[in-house]
C-alpha cells in the first residue's frame, strides 16, 4: 500500500481535537495518519509549538501532511512552525475544522495527494447544512 497524506488537527482545545480525530477515525479507518496538537504543554486552552512541531512529524508517513488549525493562534502557531522548520510537504488548509476534517480524511483515505486532500478540505466550507 503506498502512503497517505496524514492530517494534523491544530486546536486550542485537547478534547476537542480528540473528538474529532475520534470522529475522522471512524471514516478513515487506520489508514490515514490523525494526530492532534491540543491545547498547551501543560495542558491548558491554548496552543503549543511544540505539540504541532511533533504532530507534524508523527503525522508524516511520506506523502505529505496536511493541517487544519481551528482559529486565531492556532493557525499563527502553524504558521510559525512552518516558517522555523520548512517543508514542501505540509499545507495550512484555510478550511472548517470540522467539515474540513472530514473531507481531508475521506480524501486521504481514497488515495488522493496531498493538493487533492487540501482542495477537499477546502471545498467544504461550501457544503449548505440547509
Amino acid at each position: 500500500m503506498s502512503a497517505t497524506v496524514g492530517i494534523v488537527l491544530v486546536s486550542h482545545s485537547a478534547e476537542l481535537a480528540s473528538g474529532l480525530r475520534l470522529l475522522v477515525e471512524q471514516i478513515g479507518s487506520d489508514t490515514v495518519p490523525v494526530v492532534t496538537a491540543a491545547g498547551t504543554d501543560d495542558g491548558r486552552i491554548g496552543t503549543s509549538y511544540d505539540l504541532v512541531l511533533k504532530a507534524l512529524q508523527d503525522a508524516d508517513r511520506g506523502a505529505g501532511v496536511l493541517i487544519l488549525p481551528d482559529l486565531g493562534s492556532s493557525v499563527l502557531t502553524t504558521r510559525t512552525v512552518l516558517d522555523d522548520h520548512p517543508r514542501a510537504d505540509a499545507v495550512i488548509a484555510d478550511a472548517p475544522f470540522v467539515e474540513g476534517a472530514v473531507a481531508a480524511v475521506v480524501a486521504a483515505a481514497s488515495g488522493a495527494d496531498l493538493q487533492a486532500v487540501a482542495k477537499s478540505a477546502e471545498e467544504a466550507r461550501h457544503v449548505r447544512k440547509q
